[in-house]
């Protein structure tokens, strides 16, 4: 899961993009572990960084800074809020629609090692008598509702409604190495019908297309950005595929077959999945998942965590997601995760039913691999091989 920001303003072929470089810090399962909480809170919690759904074209220069890698894989940002602005590292979360940061009136534990935001120190702050409430699985947040001038990739996003954290029970926010959360989905899914960031920004005119790009770079590169309101070529290969919404809440696609050798291994009538740039793992229900372990050799350790051999890396084949009939594969250098000596399975199970359903989740692991465009104006998603 899920950053100091340098900000860069690109003009592109008459489409402003805007772009946020996020830099990765140390993880919560490496704050845990030197802690010496990781298998008690693995085996309380399951640590499952998609826990959130369970209640309910040129080439540019980027500024960057460098990525380091721990035993997770997180992406950060950060946006300022407030006049003069206070700055606060969040995840930029496609499988959620919620900005929140902590705030002054928050007396979790959780709140006093992060950055808290005082509206009193904000002269364009403006209150409102409405509450707030998330649940993450492993976290979850209560507070109130506010409205204020939100500095994000360059735009200066007025108005714009967020969430005071008020409590933040729990040792996973405690440890989380982010203050906050800035939601990309749909409006529909938003926590107390608030508008989220992107509407808000778009409605306001403040880019040229109603949509946004996304590239996580692998390991120890750098480089990866959001873009607001626009798409650059140089980021991928080829030509980008086209997959239409199922659902208009999450970034939700159907996909066709999980395949092996060619050979089904799961999801072989067909499933759902959502693209969620929130969730660290590829994630998916506990029966197909534990399929797939068996066939790359994890097994599960002491800690819960799903470890493989790493020469598994050098003999085991591609993972293919046929999606709006295109192969996206996964090679065993992205689903097989080196970390402080050791290999453990980029993939984790979890039960996610819905109308449609039960869902996978297209987190980093898979997006990693490709450049993804999410369209708000045509209510699809853009996918193609990184560069």
């Amino acid at each position: 899961m899920k950053w100091l920001l340098l900000l860069g303003l690109v003009v592109l072929s008459e489409c402003t993009i805007y772009k946020v470089p996020l830099v990765r810090k140390k993880s919560l399962r490496q704050n845990l572990a030197e802690n010496g909480l990781l298998k008690d809170f693995l085996k309380n919690h399951r640590i499952n960084p998609a826990s959130k759904y369970f209640p309910k074209e040129a080439a540019t220069l980027l500024s960057t800074q460098p990525l380091e890698n721990y035993m997770d894989t997180e992406y950060f940002g950060t946006i300022g809020i407030g006049t003069p602005t206070q700055e606060f590292t969040v995840i930029f979360d496609t499988g959620s629609s919620n900005l929140w940061v902590p705030s002054v009136y928050c007396s979790s534990p959780a709140c006093s090692n992060h950055n808290q935001f005082n509206p009193q120190s904000s002269s364009t702050y403006q209150a409102t008598s409405q509450t707030v409430s998330i649940a993450y699985g492993t976290g979850s947040m209560t507070g109130i509702l506010g409205y204020d001038t939100v500095q994000v990739g360059g735009i200066t996003d007025t108005n714009q409604i967020f969430g005071l954290s008020e409590t933040e029970p729990g040792s996973f926010l405690y440890y989380a190495p982010f203050d906050g959360i800035l939601g990309l989905a749909y409006p529909s899914i938003s926590s107390s019908g608030a508008t989220p960031v992107f509407d808000n920004i778009w409605n306001q005119g403040l880019v040229s297309q109603d949509l946004f790009s996304v590239f996580l770079s692998s390991n120890d590169q750098s480089g990866s950005v959001v873009m607001f309101g626009g798409i650059d070529s140089s980021y991928y290969t080829g030509q980008l595929n086209w997959i239409p919404l199922s659902s208009e809440g999450y970034w939700q696609i159907t996909v066709d077959s999980i395949t092996m050798n060619g050979e089904p291994i799961a999801c072989s009538q067909g499933c759902q999945a959502i693209v969620d740039t929130g969730t660290s793992l590829l994630s998916g229900p506990t029966s197909p998942i534990a399929n797939i372990q068996s066939y790359i050799g994890a097994s599960e350790d002491s800690y819960g965590q799903m470890v493989i051999s790493c020469s598994a890396i050098n003999s085991l084949p591609d993972i293919v997601f046929t999606i709006n009939g295109v192969q996206y594969p996964v090679p065993p250098s992205a689903y097989i995760l080196q970390q402080n000596g050791g290999c453990t399975s980029g993939f984790q199970g979890m039960n996610l039913p819905t109308a449609s359903g039960e869902l996978w989740i297209l987190g980093d692991v898979f997006i990693r691999q490709y450049f993804a465009v999410f369209d708000r104006a045509n209510n699809q998603v853009g996918l193609a091989p990184v560069a």
